[in-house]
């Protein structure tokens, strides 16, 4: 299996369905086998290795760039869909906090927005919708709410907590943006992967 799906691609970019487990660029121990090295692509966003779903990449490190300046603008609509322990007390909120994930840097502000879809029985799901873009921001702000997401280790203890997944129950299922060079708005969806509808399946 090789992690991902090119469910779009022209010579401009590549739209991507990553699975969980698979990394989009190395980190500083060098590894060779991501998502940019398997593809000869640059990736306009992030995409945390333990999520999956919809991933932009483009052909050029200039088209990059302009596609950067497009999520930095807001202009690139993202949709998540998230599992999170616990009932939350609103069905529609605004998270906005600072954010940190690394400790060798300043707080950042960053804003998300969510709404209930379903509460079961110790947890919820979730559409989410990040309005800035910092690392890690979702699983960071539903820790400081007290509801991480379902198979949290880095940002909550995951033994405080019945519920368990094998990895972050979160998935880019979403993803909106101008064509660069047609100016053309597009859109594409992904649905659930199937460890995420066995889990769901798992806890009627």
């Amino acid at each position: 299996m090789s992690g991902y799906k090119v469910i779009y691609e022209d010579d401009c970019l590549l739209v991507v369905d990553k699975a969980a487990g698979l990394l989009t660029i190395a980190t500083p121990k060098k590894e060779k086998y991501t998502l940019s090295s398997l593809l000869n692509a640059y990736p306009a966003h992030r995409l945390d290795r333990e999520a999956s779903g919809l991933i932009l990449f483009a052909r050029t490190k200039k088209l990059r760039q302009i596609l950067m300046e497009e999520f930095r603008c807001r202009r690139v609509k993202k949709r998540y869909i998230a599992f999170v322990q616990g009932a939350l007390d609103q069905k529609n909120g605004t998270i906005a906090r600072d954010v940190k994930d690394n400790p060798y840097e300043p707080a950042k502000p960053a804003v998300t927005k969510y709404r209930v879809i379903e509460a079961r029985n110790g947890f919820s799901v979730l559409e989410v919708v990040p309005v800035s873009g910092r690392t890690n921001q979702i699983r960071i702000h539903f820790s400081q709410l007290g509801h991480p997401l379902v198979g949290e280790r880095r940002f909550a203890f995951a033994r405080d907590f019945k519920i368990k997944f094998r990895r972050v129950a979160l998935h880019a299922a979403d993803l909106g943006f101008m064509h660069p060079l047609t100016g053309k708005t597009i859109s594409f969806h992904s649905e659930l992967p199937a460890d995420m509808q066995e889990f769901l399946k798992n806890h009627s």
